[in-house]
């Protein structure tokens, strides 16, 4: 079954212990196609090298159940054990392992013509190559908390969550057990009287559940951050999703939930200073909304290139612009 090496490869479910991808070229106007067969269609900027995973030996399959690159031997084993006429490879790199599966795909009888190749804002940032070595990575060192100008503002409830429809189980994105969801928080301003803030929640190319608003109540980069957060929570408890890893770029954020929660609330929510935690609020909410979750809290640098990054940031942008609620 050959495919065409494209713009997007395909992601495979691995265990919750030791995450393994699976890269699978193919065209992007193939795309809906595969995701019926039950493929996870994601962009080839994800690579296994880009996520951080593998480091060892790749294991080529050319021809078998499922084509694509493999980390582990007992994953390609699984594509290949009594398959007839199976293909594959080990490799040292993974470069030369795509380059093994290639050579079947340029003889391949599949044309990506006669199919539309329109794509949105988001999946277009997808075609830019990020560096195969990963920044991505989970954060547990304590950061020192940063101050904000403190502003009056209007207390908003968030009990009244709007109705969103299920989205297709195979629309996300897996890393292991766990769906991936880039959040960000960016503001115009900060710390200014004119500051705008919006929140950015991105789950992959297209998906009916990516979220762009304006921030309620009080403009800053660090509540937007973390509301950011708090909107992807929400949006998976809403799908029933209780396995869940959160990127982003702030290590405030990260650390905040991971860290000084605990501290926080043992000392009266006041800073290891004394002093009153700014964004008390949002962080009791986020602490809340994660109660019943397993969430991996990842960090991954800001406009450092990695596209689910960069499409947060995008939408969270366009959110500061919107009209305030």
């Amino acid at each position: 079954m050959p495919y065409l090496r494209s713009r997007e490869i395909g992601l495979k479910t691995g265990s919750a212990a030791s995450p393994v991808c699976v890269c699978v070229s193919v065209s992007q106007s193939r795309s809906c196609f595969l995701r019926a067969l039950g493929y996870l269609v994601i962009p080839e900027a994800w690579t296994l090298g880009a996520l951080g995973i593998g480091g060892g030996m790749f294991y080529a399959v050319r021809r078998g159940r499922r084509i694509g690159v493999y980390a582990t031997w007992n994953e390609c084993k699984e594509q290949v054990d009594k398959y007839q006429y199976a293909s594959y490879k080990k490799f040292g790199t993974e470069k030369d392992a795509w380059a093994f599966i290639n050579e079947e795909s340029t003889n391949s009888s599949i044309s990506s013509t006669g199919f539309g190749e329109k794509q949105d804002s988001h999946r277009r940032c997808f075609n830019k190559a990020t560096s195969e070595s990963s920044y991505m990575r989970s954060y547990k060192r304590p950061y020192e908390e940063v101050s904000e100008k403190k502003y009056t503002y209007k207390r908003v409830k968030y009990t009244d969550v709007p109705y969103t429809p299920p989205a297709n189980k195979n629309e996300f994105v897996y890393m292991g057990d766990y769906i991936v969801v880039y959040t960000d928080g960016c503001c115009s301003s900060n710390g200014r009287q004119e500051a705008r803030a919006g929140t950015g929640v991105y789950w992959g190319p297209g998906h009916p559940l990516n979220t762009s608003e304006r921030l309620h109540g009080r403009q800053t980069n660090q509540r937007a951050e973390i509301n950011a957060a708090c909107k992807a929570i929400e949006q998976a408890k809403r799908q029933n999703i209780t396995k869940l890893a959160i990127y982003t770029d702030s290590k405030f954020t990260i650390n905040g939930v991971t860290n000084w929660i605990p501290n926080w609330k043992n000392n009266g929510w006041k800073t290891s200073a004394g002093k009153e935690v700014i964004n008390r609020e949002d962080f009791e909410r986020l602490a809340k909304l994660s109660e019943g979750m397993d969430i991996q809290w990842m960090h991954v640098p800001g406009h450092a290139g990695f596209p689910g990054n960069e499409a947060a940031d995008r939408l969270a942008k366009e959110g500061a612009g919107k009209s305030s609620c």
